[in-house]
């Protein structure tokens, strides 16, 4: 009887708890869509910090001791010192525009050669300390506290992403970058140049550079600032994250100095991005329309997308920032799903398959090369390229770390991490493989010689390779407004990261405010583009970026120490909470 009985309840049982289920779920659904679509709408950069177990502001709050007045409210110590910094380097550059060019390759080759080795291990550094994070007990913390939802979409939310994370650079270095292997390998595959052997490095060494190294530094700035800003009720600044270790301190020099070296690595990155952009944009003008190529009319271009940059960022991350990223996703979307079926099709799938396992197998190996013993040869190799890059990555970490931060409250750290390391990387390689293979295949089988349009104007490679498709005039203007629209994105996106750090941290700050950052960041691209071109681009990056990896490498300590704190309290008051096994079900 009692077996019977038993039986007979347990499908009742089973058929109410998933009843349970269903609705919790969509409870849960409810829910999330409120905290996305009923939220409160913002201006800009702001948040409203919010602490899960206590509160480590200390009656501090942003702006608290900021200057005032004719439309700003500055952060004294911070924009005081980075403007004045930034003031002489343009005035420097403009007076001594010869010199200049010459000083850029040498502190471009000084750099790389006495400090390559450091960009190498540190970028190694944080993938691993990202990966371990990630799949430590510290995952399960919720960026925001226990109850915290997600603000935005997650198709918003990796839009976001791709568009303040890298989206110039995929335009401009897509075709070009793979060509330029394929003509001058890596010294470490010993591949004869402009043979099959030479084509499979040129797309593997691409990936190298496009994959989980630049992710994972942005996914460690942008969960350092996440979590000290949403979990402890600390500013959205960088110099929060390093409260485990200077404690009060970060409210005086330390924390200044801090700032004022995010300030200039993020105008100093987005220069570099905005430089290529815009080279990029005059050279497509030029193949349309037949603009000129010249620096000037580069620098009057600058003028004027800084000038539609500006209105987005009046109208704020919400509406500008948010529908810019969306309709450019879609766009660049559109745009490679068409080159991949009218291209060759099979060649880039199959490129783009052989090159994710060539990339798994050789990662560590591509990760740890130095030209140890390859001497200046080797040096001439890699200074331009994965020194280049890491440098610009790093420098860059401040500004797209400080916007994943800002769009990530309520996603858990191991959905963030992956999130932001994996779908990205994935996007770029799929990217990569369609531009980039689309070209090797029309220089492998001798279709068109996109080479000698790299070798003359690196800027005008990807309308070359449109030439051999069809619609090339239509597909060419799209190359350039994704251009334009990602300068805008960054931009806009940069100019509201700058403004953030130079006021404190500050929740509302004034439009003449952001305008001026906005306008600041076209100066410096214009200020590089005449003192130097591209090689001054890449000087900037990394001369920021190498301070800035003394900052990235202390933050991975900070950041330990904040979370293993938060997962101590986390589980002191699981422990203090009576053990319930019932569901509330709202009515």
């Amino acid at each position: 009887m009692d077996t019977h009985t038993e039986s007979m309840e347990d499908p009742i049982e089973l058929s109410y708890e998933q009843k349970a289920i269903e609705m919790a779920r969509s409870h849960w659904e409810r829910e999330k869509k409120k905290a996305i679509h009923q939220r409160r709408t913002f201006l800009g950069l702001q948040i409203i910090p919010t602490s899960s177990y206590y509160d480590e502001s200390s009656g501090h709050r942003p702006g608290e001791n900021n200057w005032t007045g004719f439309g700003f409210d500055l952060h004294p110590q911070v924009s005081m010192g980075a403007g004045v910094l930034l003031l002489i380097f343009i005035v420097l550059t403009l007076v001594f525009g010869e010199q200049s060019a010459v000083f850029f390759q040498r502190l471009l080759d000084g750099i790389g050669n006495s400090f390559g080795w450091l960009y190498i291990l540190s970028a190694n550094f944080f993938v691993i300390v990202m990966a371990l994070i990630a799949a430590s007990r510290f995952g399960n913390i919720r960026i925001g506290g226990p109850d915290a939802l997600p603000e935005f979409s997650t198709f918003s939310w990796y839009a976001m992403l791709i568009s303040a994370g890298m989206g110039i650079g995929l335009m401009f270095w897509s075709v070009a970058e793979p060509i330029f292997h394929y003509m001058d390998p890596s010294p470490m595959f010993k591949a004869a140049p402009k043979t099959a052997q030479a084509a499979q490095v040129a797309l593997g060494q691409t990936y190298f550079h496009w994959g989980i190294h630049p992710w994972g530094i942005y996914a460690l700035v942008g969960l350092s600032l996440a979590f000290f800003a949403y979990n402890r009720g600390l500013p959205l600044t960088i110099r929060s994250i390093f409260y485990p270790i200077l404690g009060e301190k970060i409210y005086g020099f330390w924390g200044n100095l801090i700032d004022v070296l995010s300030v200039l690595a993020t105008l100093f990155g987005l220069a570099t991005s905005l430089g290529l952009g815009v080279k990029q944009v005059a050279s497509g003008l030029h193949y349309l329309f037949g603009f000129p190529t010249t620096t000037g009319f580069a620098v009057t271009l600058i003028a004027v997308i800084t000038f539609f940059a500006v209105l987005s960022i009046i109208t704020g991350l919400d509406k500008g920032v948010k529908f810019l990223s969306s309709a450019n996703m879609v766009t660049a979307a559109v745009f490679m799903v068409f080159l991949l079926l009218v291209g060759p099709t099979v060649y880039i799938l199959k490129a783009f398959t052989q090159n994710i396992g060539f990339y798994i197998q050789n990662l560590p190996r591509l990760s740890f090369w130095v030209e140890a013993y390859l001497g200046a040869e080797g040096s001439n190799w890699q200074n331009p390229w994965t020194i280049f890059y890491w440098g610009w990555w790093i420098s860059w970490s401040p500004f797209v770390g400080m916007f994943i931060a800002r769009v990530s409250k309520g996603r858990t750290i191991r959905e963030f991490i992956v999130g932001v390391m994996l779908f990205p990387t994935v996007l770029s390689f799929l990217w990569m493989s369609t531009f980039g293979g689309s070209a090797l295949w029309l220089q492998l089988t001798e279709v068109a010689d996109i080479a000698s349009a790299v070798n003359k104007d690196v800027s005008t490679a990807l309308f070359v390779m449109l030439e051999s498709f069809p619609f090339t005039q239509v597909t060419s203007f799209i190359g350039i407004l994704l251009v334009v629209i990602f300068f805008v994105t960054s931009s806009d996106s940069g100019s509201l990261v700058v403004d953030h750090l130079t006021s404190g941290g500050k929740l509302d700050s004034p439009v003449p405010q952001r305008i001026f950052w906005g306008v600041m960041e076209g100066v410096c691209a214009a200020v590089l583009l005449m003192g130097g071109g591209l090689v001054a681009l890449q000087s900037a990056s990394i001369a920021t970026g190498l301070p800035f990896t003394i900052v990235l490498l202390v933050m991975c300590y900070s950041l330990y120490r904040g979370l293993k704190e938060e997962h101590y309290h986390a589980t002191i008051i699981g422990k203090m909470k009576p053990e319930t096994h019932k569901i509330e079900i709202p009515i």
